[in-house]
């Protein structure tokens, strides 16, 4: 069996040692060089041809960004980031969108279990990436939309739901780029993602876009123009008060496939509430959870879109909604927001 070449960079050289020692007692795995910056292990990844690079975010000079940005526009790799606790975060996402795969909690030494439980999801990642063509990433759009829509006050749609996982932030970037300032529906994201991440992601969109773009909060009610980004602290879904307005509240249900955030909660709950007058889109991400939920939207008479796979950064969340019957329409990413505007 064919190994997945590995390049590992990272100044500390204590964790150097730690984590290439824990990927090389993976069978799966070869680590063919390591690296003490971002300089470096840009030159190293042309020299060495990797699958897959792994990169700390925070390191002195030349950092993580550094190396995503040397690599992507050089010979674009599948690159998994390591950020620190609560140090990289705004980076994280400049990495993203500049091509980087995904992104974990980097593991921390001060307690074994959890050291020993981030690097299992590193390996996990890393099986995931080899299998990876980083040139998907070259043919998406990321302009903004400057234009207003026409909206039908007639249309069928009140809302756009969305589910998305790995390869999600830059999908869901480019999509509310397009997104007209006068939409006239809320838009609810559901994007799987720690807690700690969420608000500096729609804190990233909202400075993007003229559009609002917050955080949900229980209890709230939707606005029309809003897009809300549910937290990983709950999984979310949406009610109904005693006015007949639709607001967020907190489900006690818990599921299969993913928790906190749940896309499946948010789908099923925009199914009863919504029926025919939801949009449901299931993007780029690993396993299966939105399927069901897109599935009861659909047998409810919404209308249900999966992204196309090959403009997927991983296609395990689409392919599964589409296997079960779930999908309307099977839309290229680019098309997308097009498509959904050309509903209203």
């Amino acid at each position: 069996m064919k190994k997945i070449k590995t390049l590992l960079i990272e100044d500390s050289g204590l964790m150097r040692i730690m984590i290439s020692d824990a990927l090389r007692s993976d069978p799966e795995i070869e680590v063919v060089g390591t690296a003490i910056n971002g300089k470096e292990g840009a030159k190293m990844a042309r020299k060495l041809h990797p699958d897959v690079v792994v990169t700390d975010m925070l390191m002195p000079d030349f950092n993580g960004l550094f190396a995503v940005k040397e690599i992507m526009s050089n010979n674009p790799l599948p690159i998994i980031l390591l950020s620190s606790l609560g140090k990289t975060t705004p980076e994280i996402f400049d990495a993203l969108n500049a091509g980087a795969f995904d992104f974990i909690d980097k593991p921390q030494t001060k307690n074994p279990e959890d050291f020993k439980n981030e690097l299992k999801k590193l390996k996990d990642k890393i099986k995931i990436a080899s299998g990876f063509d980083s040139n998907v990433l070259n043919h998406q759009q990321n302009k903004v939309n400057t234009n207003k829509h026409t909206f039908d006050k007639n249309s069928l749609y009140h809302i756009i739901a969305i589910g998305s996982s790995t390869g999600g932030p830059r999908a869901i970037e480019l999509i509310v780029k397009q997104l007209p300032e006068n939409l006239m529906v809320p838009v609810v994201i559901v994007q799987h993602m720690p807690e700690r991440f969420l608000e500096s992601f729609a804190h990233r969109l909202n400075t993007l876009v003229p559009l609002d773009i917050r955080l949900a909060k229980r209890n709230e009610a939707l606005k029309k123009g809003t897009i809300y980004i549910t937290p990983g602290t709950d999984n979310y879904e949406i009610g109904l008060n005693e006015k007949g307005e639709a607001y967020f509240r907190v489900s006690k249900k818990t599921f299969k496939e993913f928790n906190n955030p749940s896309v499946d909660c948010m789908f099923l709950s925009v199914a009863e509430i919504y029926g025919t007058k939801g949009i449901g889109i299931i993007l780029t991400g690993m396993g299966k959870d939105g399927s069901q939920g897109l599935l009861k939207m659909k047998e409810k008479g919404g209308l249900t879109i999966a992204q196309e796979g090959k403009s997927c950064v991983v296609n395990g969340m689409p392919q599964s909604a589409i296997d079960i019957g779930a999908i309307d329409y099977v839309v290229n990413l680019n098309e997308i927001p097009g498509f959904v505007m050309s509903c209203f």
